[in-house]
């Protein structure tokens, strides 16, 4: 899922804009009905959100009501390292969402341009890792579904191989391993044009788009 605030890419961990907000409420309205009532289709019992503004927001306004924890997981921010895909210090970020649960934030954060960061990186190698961590991270917990809030990009390019319009959603299972790798396989029901029918149909590859390598940063 993704929601976006602005074209401008020069504003730090920006908020959601109005249209955001809006495009949250249609995904509240189509996918709550199907986590919830006697007999839901998805029974969610984690919301792990990447620690950025725009994420977060999208999070408690579609989900917020439910009652179901929310967990903020460094892995599943953006890629790029642009002000509006670099997140904000964890310490201002728990004054401003009580309802998230920072405690297991990756320390480093939100930092992915130092050699501490590194796993961060903007760079095919690091980012198709990542997915793969966040894959393995997901397949370990005891939730039977777990909702994850993050960014088109990375999804797309690090995890799914699918596109994500704004605030869209897919649903998957875990599939066979090949290779040591994790696999997962999309449901039917949002495997063409996304649940809310806003996404391309289109398929890509993993690591599509993203660069091989970054200059490494020289400490003084």
């Amino acid at each position: 899922m993704l929601t976006i605030t602005t074209q401008d890419y020069t504003i730090p961990d920006p908020e959601l804009s109005v249209l955001g907000r809006s495009q949250c409420n249609s995904l509240k309205q189509n996918l709550v009905p199907k986590i919830t009532g006697p007999n839901p289709e998805l029974e969610v019992g984690l919301i792990i959100v990447s620690p950025m503004r725009r994420t977060i927001e999208t999070a408690l306004l579609a989900f917020g009501d439910l009652g179901i924890p929310f967990e903020a997981h460094a892995g599943w921010q953006e890629n790029s390292t642009q002000p509006c895909d670099t997140g904000s210090p964890i310490s201002s970020l728990k004054s401003e969402f009580p309802q998230v649960n920072f405690d297991h934030v990756d320390p480093v954060y939100p930092d992915k341009t130092s050699p501490s960061g590194k796993k961060y990186f903007n760079t095919k190698q690091a980012i198709m890792a990542r997915g793969q961590a966040v894959l393995r991270d997901l397949k370990q917990r005891k939730e039977k579904a777990i909702i994850v809030v993050s960014h088109s990009g990375f999804l797309r390019a690090g995890v799914t191989g699918r596109w994500y319009m704004n605030a869209d959603y897919r649903v998957f299972d875990f599939a066979d391993e090949v290779e040591g790798n994790v696999k997962i396989q999309e449901r039917e029901w949002t495997a063409k044009e996304g649940g809310l029918g806003w996404s391309f149909e289109e398929r890509v590859e993993l690591g599509d788009g993203l660069v091989d390598e970054i200059e490494e940063p020289v400490l003084d």
